[in-house]
């Protein structure tokens, strides 16, 4: 089963303006190869799957821990992608819809994120191609999966760093440097994972791609708190058998501030979500917001 905080796994500056194209960039790494839809259904359908739990528990609950982050990555990078899209709203009521207040819309990337999203974020990549299940890989053999897990997270960080060249939005890179510093961890976690279970020194081909994170201002106040070190149960009392894997006297890789690698229960702190406020005009015609806050008002004081 699963708990929901109302938080995101860090907080994301909200943007001044709408910046749909940097919104459209960053949907790659929600739907596309390397998204996060696709390290959370690697990770999560092998959970489901994994064969021997009881015998292989360090195993099981390294890939149930990673799993359950991927779920916030997600929303992290949906949020980003809805602020992008939105900026900071527009209340104006009574919009002239025969003036074509959206004309900007046809020369943006991925116009179907408004036509058809309300200007949501969508399991789709950066050229509206839907996420779909052949992304997966589960095998039911642990050794082969955890290659896989270690090529995608991999892959993962080069796709992060090409989409972060793409853009200055604060809101977009903020996402970025996170993420940057976590797929690190996970990428590091999956290599010792393997080196444990085979005995060859994978986590030596580390960092894969060579991607030093110093030079990222967006990761450093991640690196300084020790988010590359800390990888998180998700769970107030199960999972803590991944510090066979994870923790153990190994310690944080070369090029990444010093210190032992250690198993955190539960969840990290995380952020405030940002209040996505409506654009009234592209809900038009005939929608009338101040009826439905009044509604959920009255709603709201019955709940307290």
């Amino acid at each position: 089963m699963f708990m929901k905080i109302d938080k995101l796994l860090t907080e994301l500056p909200v943007p001044k303006r709408p910046e749909p194209n940097a919104a459209a960039a960053l949907q790659e790494l929600l739907g596309g190869k390397y998204g996060e839809m696709s390290t959370l259904g690697n990770y999560m359908f092998q959970s489901f799957n994994f064969r021997n739990k009881e015998k292989l528990r360090p195993f099981y609950s390294l890939v149930s821990s990673i799993f359950a982050e991927e779920i916030g990555h997600v929303e992290l990078v949906s949020t980003g992608i809805a602020l992008l899209n939105n900026g900071p709203g527009n209340p104006k009521k009574n919009v002239d819809v025969s003036k074509a207040p959206f004309e900007d819309m046809q020369d943006i990337r991925l116009a179907g994120s408004f036509l058809s999203n309300g200007g949501g974020a969508m399991p789709m990549n950066s050229n509206a191609a839907s996420w779909n299940m052949d992304m997966v890989t589960t095998t039911g053999n642990l050794i082969i999966d955890l290659l896989h897990n270690f090529h995608l997270e991999c892959g993962a960080r080069i796709h992060k760093l090409r989409v972060y060249e793409t853009m200055t939005e604060p809101t977009g890179r903020e996402v970025c440097g996170y993420l940057l510093v976590r797929g690190s961890l996970h990428a590091h976690a999956y290599a010792l994972a393997l080196k444990k279970l085979t005995g060859v020194a994978i986590e030596q081909m580390l960092p894969t791609p060579n991607i030093d994170l110093s030079r990222i201002p967006e990761c450093q106040k991640y690196l300084d708190e020790g988010k590359h070190r800390r990888l998180y149960t998700f769970s107030p009392d199960d999972y803590a058998e991944a510090a066979g894997v994870w923790s153990n006297d190994e310690v944080a890789l070369p090029g990444d501030p010093p210190g032992n690698l250690e198993v955190v229960d539960g969840a990290p702190e995380g952020g405030k979500i940002p209040e996505l406020d409506g654009n009234y005009g592209a809900f038009a015609p005939d929608y009338a917001p101040e009826e439905i806050f009044e509604i959920a008002s009255k709603l709201y004081k019955k709940s307290r």
